[in-house]
């Protein structure tokens, strides 16, 4: 197959558009879209946001080719002159986004794309799914390695992905969330995740004796020596032949780096019962290694029953992120300019009155407590709006606007930077393991009650009152 070309990776529905503005003589008009997002996956108190470097190579490369222009005139539905606009279509407006790694809330606008309307209309689909996916393996990535309790967690995931594009991204993303390293060797090429892997039960079947396995095992890789125990039977063989094997042949190299995987059984009892036998014969050293369908939940009970874990190898459940596989960011109109330049908001208005949108051009906020430099809320505010921290700031519930708060000693600092301007590509980029370093300092910066996996706090997500003021004049007018 041909590399794809992936500007041709839209709904239909947004070139049709596309072509309407164009006949309409709208196509040049500016607009704002925000993207963002109504719920945490899993129910928890916050979400991780990634994806932002796949956008930016996507924006960097939009153009259709001549193949593309003759897929459009076989439908039989574009005007010939918009067909020839797009030749020479790029992208020219400008792009602010929250930096990868950042925790992100319901509500907010986490992307804000101002340009021209075709150009913010054609990139819709692209900036979905690449937010949409990797926040959500981030955000799930982070949960398993919070659970974890400062035990590396291992993104072993790779065979139960959907789709190559899923398993090599997927990686990127819980590397981001906090894991050590992946199973998928491409995403440590690409991305230097790092890549790790130790051995599998058809190792141990092609030998003899399980013995043999492991003994050659350890001759071949003796700084790389976890040995897969339960292949046959855990307790009775697979840990004595480790330790036989262990003893024989890196011991006496003064090696001291090794382990044992389990893969299978009650994960809890084993290892229990298993680092019993090796502390017996003097390896109390030799890590433990567990996988096989873990989650967070698994994962903080197995801890909480006192398992004998160092680290933790997480396969399916996270890279399909099993048990809330969608994290639902959409993305919407929130204002055009008019001939004389001026911004005029918009609001979409539904009965369901979590699908009503916030309208304007806007700017986040997130409002930290001097003290403990801890998160208190964030607000969002019209774009030329500036808090001045050094003032007192009476912050609102809009769902509830008798619920106040005066906050007199914050800092406040704007959440969305800079990523294009006018086309060009304005953001340097950071490494990954910048990235990861990042999310896991904005993280410490949240309280503990907001990280609780079942009924976290609420983290309030507040309108200024100019935005609020004018989402209410708004709402009266539709009501007319």
């Amino acid at each position: 197959m041909d590399e794809l070309n992936y500007t041709m990776l839209f709904d239909f529905y947004e070139l049709t558009m596309g072509n309407g503005y164009y006949l309409s003589g709208m196509h040049q008009k500016t607009v704002y879209f925000d993207l963002f997002f109504r719920e945490v996956p899993d129910g928890g108190g916050f979400a991780i946001a990634a994806g932002l470097e796949q956008i930016i190579d996507y924006i960097e490369r939009l153009h259709f080719d001549k193949k593309d222009i003759e897929y459009f005139r076989s439908k039989g539905c574009f005007d010939e002159q918009f067909l020839r606009w797009l030749k020479y279509f790029r992208f020219t407006g400008d792009i602010w986004a929250v930096p990868e790694g950042t925790p992100v809330f319901p509500g907010e606008p986490v992307i804000t794309v101002r340009a021209p309307a075709v150009e913010a209309q054609l990139i819709e689909t692209y900036l979905l799914l690449a937010f949409n996916h990797q926040s959500l393996i981030a955000t799930k990535a982070n949960r398993i390695v919070r659970a974890a309790q400062g035990r590396p967690v291992l993104e072993f995931g790779s065979r139960r992905a959907q789709g190559p594009d899923a398993a090599i991204i997927g990686a990127r993303a819980a590397y981001i969330g906090g894991c050590a390293g992946t199973a998928c060797t491409i995403s440590d090429q690409l991305f230097g995740v790092p890549a790790g892997g130790t051995m599998a039960h058809s190792w141990v079947q092609m030998f003899d004796t399980e013995y043999d396995a492991f003994k050659t095992y350890c001759e071949i890789y003796p700084d790389n020596a976890v040995l897969l125990v339960d292949t046959y039977n855990t307790l009775k063989s697979g840990v004595p032949n480790a330790i036989k094997a262990i003893k024989e042949v890196l011991v006496p190299k003064g090696i001291t780096s090794f382990g044992i995987r389990m893969d299978s059984g009650d994960i809890s009892y084993l290892s229990k019962q298993a680092r019993k036998m090796l502390d017996e014969a003097g390896l109390q050293n030799c890590k433990i290694v567990a996988s096989n369908a873990l989650d967070e939940r698994l994962i903080s009970d197995l801890l909480m029953q006192g398992a004998c874990v160092d680290t933790f190898g997480v396969g399916e459940r996270l890279i399909t992120a099993k048990s809330s596989p969608v994290f639902g960011a959409v993305y919407k109109l929130a204002a055009v300019e008019n001939e004389e330049g001026k911004i005029i908001p918009k609001i979409k208005i539904s009965e369901n009155t979590a699908k009503i949108t916030t309208p304007h051009f806007k700017k986040v906020y997130r409002l930290y407590e001097k003290d403990s430099g801890k998160a208190i809320a964030d607000q969002i505010c019209v774009y030329d709006e500036v808090i001045d921290d050094t003032q007192p700031l009476t912050i609102f519930d809009p769902m509830a606007v008798w619920k106040t708060k005066t906050l007199t000693d914050y800092t406040a600092q704007e959440l969305l930077v800079p990523i294009f301007k006018r086309g060009k590509l304005v953001y340097k980029k950071p490494e990954l393991k910048e990235i990861r370093e990042y999310c896991a300092e904005q993280i410490e910066l949240q309280w503990d009650e907001v990280k609780r996996f079942e009924n976290p706090h609420e983290y309030y997500v507040d309108l200024s009152e100019r935005l609020w003021v004018i989402k209410r004049e708004l709402l009266n007018d539709a009501a007319k």
